[in-house]
């Protein structure tokens, strides 16, 4: 089993775990020949640790972890606090000034969210340092293919937000899984400085979010980030 990984995640994923053996080759091989790969070996599962499978009211899908020494700890989009907040994760921040009136964070340090059913994913969940996108095709995408099919697959509500084109390609696959089930899927580009005026700004998700979950008789997120420790 891997490390800190809930184990109400292992029936449904029981297929994409038994393949992780020649994936943790890969990483080993990589760590190596002397590569930087993040997030550290104990913080890759983080995500399904912190948010058990029938927890799980929100998806946010990015596409793979920071690539920057420190940064990623196996939530997307999320930093440790005390590491400065990367930009894409201030983008987010600024539209959700925009959409619910809640002032940027002082830190990067998701958890908060992590804890209310928040599941903070990405499609591939470790990156070569200083190479973004280097682990694609690498074996992760089978093993969080399989995540969204669980989440889903189980009664909704649940929102599937899908930021950046890696993510928004498994739109389809979700409303595949769900047939028309109780769950709302919102596409919109990356909040990297890159893409984030193609139409990331203005798309409103948190609080499309809170209103679907309201209207299925869902508690809302909190999505105000408290002062980190």
């Amino acid at each position: 089993m891997p490390p800190r990984i809930d184990p109400i995640w292992t029936a449904p994923l029981a297929d994409a775990l038994a393949d992780l053996p020649a994936l943790d080759a890969f990483l080993e091989a990589e760590a190596a020949a002397g590569k930087a790969v993040y997030p550290p070996v104990e913080d890759r599962f983080r995500a399904l640790a912190l948010t058990p499978l029938p927890d799980v009211r929100v998806v946010i899908l990015g596409q793979d972890p920071y690539h920057g020494p420190g940064q990623a700890h196996g939530l997307s989009f999320s930093v440790r606090p005390g590491v400065k907040v990367p930009p894409s994760l201030a983008n987010i921040y600024k539209e959700l000034h925009a959409d619910l009136g809640i002032a940027p964070a002082r830190h990067g340090f998701l958890e908060h969210w992590a804890r209310q059913g928040v599941l903070l994913l990405n499609t591939v969940m470790t990156v070569e340092g200083g190479r973004a996108a280097s682990h694609r095709g690498r074996g992760w995408e089978a093993l969080t293919d399989a995540v969204i099919r669980a989440v889903a697959a189980k009664p909704g509500p649940v929102v599937f937000l899908l930021w950046g084109t890696h993510a928004q390609a498994k739109a389809g696959f979700v409303r595949t899984i769900a047939q028309g089930g109780e769950h709302l899927v919102l596409s919109a580009p990356h909040p990297s400085p890159l893409s984030a005026y193609k139409g990331w700004f203005g798309s409103r998700p948190f609080s499309q979010a809170n209103a679907f979950l309201e209207r299925h008789g869902a508690a809302p997120i909190d999505w105000a980030l408290p002062d980190a420790a």
